[in-house]
């Protein structure tokens, strides 16, 4: 095991190695509850330092990605070197588990018949930690309220307890995310059946998160209606593809599945870590506020990071290694602020006590008729117009992605030389202003188009012009013949615009393929296949103060 720790140990910073002798037994059966088997590995360090192995923490990972390659790398060996056990299981119908993969539906029963098992190992230590990140994670909230004693602390990692329901607002679909997983986790399976755990195919899912796959992904997501583009891209019909498509976040579909009313129940010993530009951000954050509300002492760590940053996974590891096994031993941890936030532009760690900060005034930046952005409203300015065409649709540039390709902050000045794109710029700034907290966006817009969307993006501009994406989202509107106010809260952020550089806001119709286009028939998203140009204006008078707001110092 020492190349792989040593590899990992390059792909993302982590403490020392307490030992590189470890020991792994494959192929572990564990009951279900309906009489269904589910395959683990259980990795042990061979040096324990006098313990006996059943006073060694163990961590529980429930992975559908298989318990090879990077992630199995970084969750079994690696931290059997820094002196854990790990148990990785592959959830139910992936990777030699029996039954059907069905996301989210059967974490909650299968994770506690998991710990139920686990608990009468001869070398379970009855000091459990639950870890794991993005679907990993989401396996974690599905049985937190509920966690027996011998759940000792648990790590979540760029995930939240409603995970996939983030991505099902009405009238909205966040195509790019939901393909790519959809092509993620189509090696579980061969002919509706688990592929055996000789079969994981570590090479596929390496491929697609270094970009590999990627052309064929995106010809599948111009597909229309896009209730067929799963079929474009593995050639059958993807479950969870079609369940996010077909079923928004009301739905009665997902009943049971939501977990984020039950993170208030939580007493088990929280540490989220996540990043500024990871897909389930703001559910993640929410769900340290509702711990925090409950009375709860949860930790937050936030870094520049976006989903499946080698770095964040490094830190998300490290916690697990420290913070988590002192805890479930009874030690002291390290001593971390509750919360720590990487400060993007000053580039730099902060700590404060809470989330959002203390300390930071909400500031109103209006967008004025002539492309600036001031302190003050217009009176009575003309409506900025542009028109979206969804035939050449405004397309998506770095941010919030599921994979690495292009995530995070690039270069925007390319996308702001596209005609259906608006920008309104400050001026420079003669000192420097911190943001950080909620960020949000009132746009007030007429269409002539019944069914529209609204994308909103911050940048900062440097003195030579480059235009960084700092934070943004997108909201759907059914606006008929009003002028309407798109209300956007885009994702929050830390961010320092320093002394001569520039605040700048975009707003377009849509960033494809993130999202997926509106095309501006009002028919429903997903089977809409006709094409219509939709013409905007974006109001600036009295009545209609386009703004955003910034939480600043």
């Amino acid at each position: 095991m020492t190349a792989i720790g040593r590899f990992a140990e390059r792909l993302a910073p982590l403490p020392p190695a307490t030992s590189r002798r470890v020991h792994v037994e494959r192929g572990l059966k564990i009951p279900m509850d309906d009489g269904a088997t589910l395959v683990a590995d259980h990795w042990a360090p061979r040096d324990t330092g006098g313990r006996s192995l059943s006073e060694v923490p163990v961590v529980v990972v429930r992975t559908a990605y298989g318990r090879g390659g990077p992630l199995g790398w970084l969750y079994g060996p690696v931290l059997a070197e820094r002196g854990l056990q790990v148990l990785m299981v592959s959830t139910r119908g992936t990777f030699g588990s029996d039954g059907e993969f069905l996301a989210m539906r059967n974490e909650r029963a299968d994770g506690l018949a998991t710990l139920r098992w686990l608990a009468d190992q001869s070398w379970s230590s009855g000091r459990v930690i639950l870890a794991g990140s993005s679907y990993f994670g989401y396996t974690q909230w599905a049985i937190a309220d509920a966690a027996p004693p011998e759940v000792k602390a648990m790590v979540p990692h760029i995930t939240s307890s409603r995970l996939a329901l983030g991505l099902t607002r009405p009238g909205r679909v966040d195509l790019e995310t939901i393909t790519n997983f959809s092509w993620n986790t189509a090696p579980q399976s061969r002919n509706g059946s688990p592929r055996p755990a000789a079969q994981e195919q570590r090479g596929y899912l390496l491929r697609s998160m270094v970009g590999a796959d990627q052309r064929h992904i995106a010809n599948a997501m111009n597909t229309l209606p896009i209730t067929d583009v799963d079929q474009a891209m593995l050639g059958r019909t993807s479950q969870f593809f079609q369940q996010i498509v077909n079923h928004d976040q009301n739905s009665t579909y997902w009943k049971d599945l939501d977990r984020s009313g039950t993170v208030p129940d939580v007493t088990v010993p929280v540490s989220s870590v996540t990043g500024w530009h990871d897909i389930f951000l703001a559910d993640q954050l929410r769900d340290f506020t509702a711990l925090v509300d409950a009375g709860r002492e949860p930790r937050l760590t936030v870094g520049p990071w976006w989903h499946a940053d080698p770095r964040g996974m490094g830190a998300s590891v490290t916690e697990v290694a420290e913070w988590a096994s002192a805890v479930a031993t009874g030690q002291e941890p390290p001593h971390q602020a509750p919360v720590r936030l990487y400060v993007m532009g000053a580039d730099e760690w902060r700590d404060f006590e809470a989330w959002p900060p203390a300390g930071y005034e909400p500031q109103r930046l209006h967008l004025r008729t002539d492309g600036t952005l001031t302190a003050t409203a217009g009176s009575a300015e003309p409506p900025s117009t542009f028109t979206y065409d969804p035939g050449d649709p405004t397309p998506s540039l770095g941010g919030a992605k599921l994979t690495p390709a292009g995530a995070g902050p690039v270069d925007n000045r390319k996308l702001e030389e596209r005609p259906d794109v608006l920008t309104f710029t400050g001026a420079p700034l003669t000192d420097d202003l911190e943001v950080i907290g909620e960020v949000t966006a009132d746009i007030w817009v007429r269409a002539d188009r019944p069914s529209v969307d609204v994308f909103v993006r911050l940048c900062d501009v440097d003195p030579n012009g480059k235009s960084l994406n700092v934070c943004d989202d997108l909201v759907h509107l059914d606006v008929g013949d009003d002028t309407i106010c798109a209300t956007v809260r885009l994702s929050p952020t830390a961010y320092r615009f320093k002394k001569g550089h520039q605040l700048r806001v975009q707003v377009s119709a849509g960033a494809f393929p993130r999202f997926a286009r509106n095309l501006g028939g009002g028919e429903p998203v997903e089977s809409a296949t006709a094409l219509h140009k939709t013409n905007f204006e974006v109001f600036h008078d009295e009545a209609h103060p386009s703004a955003v707001g910034i939480p600043a110092r």
